[in-house]
């Protein structure tokens, strides 16, 4: 393979990468429509019992996001990553026996 073929495989790989970087999802602790300037909890309210005279309590959460996309696109791009990966080893085999 030359060097060139070499540094355009490394190159799209890392743009691929970046691509794929671009679409996680942020991990933000608050929803769209939470209290501007509330307390945050503290480790004595974190079990949720609310003995404390506010009443504050963990945030429900809800059903959640599907995450059934990123199982899938995860799982292919690993896929596709050992393909790469035993893809070499089997060129390097190849070169070691000329």
């Amino acid at each position: 393979m030359s060097v060139a073929r070499r540094t355009l495989l490394t190159a799209t790989a890392a743009g691929t990468l970046l691509a794929a970087l671009w679409f996680v999802p942020s991990a933000n602790a608050t929803g769209e429509n939470a209290a501007q300037g509330a307390p945050a909890a503290t480790s004595d309210r974190a079990a949720g019992t609310g003995d404390d005279a506010s009443g504050a309590r963990l945030a429900d959460t809800g059903p959640g996001l599907d995450t059934a996309p990123y199982l899938i696109g995860g799982t292919a791009l690993l896929g596709i990553g050992a393909g790469f990966v035993t893809y070499s080893v089997r060129r390097s085999g190849e070169r070691a026996a000329h």
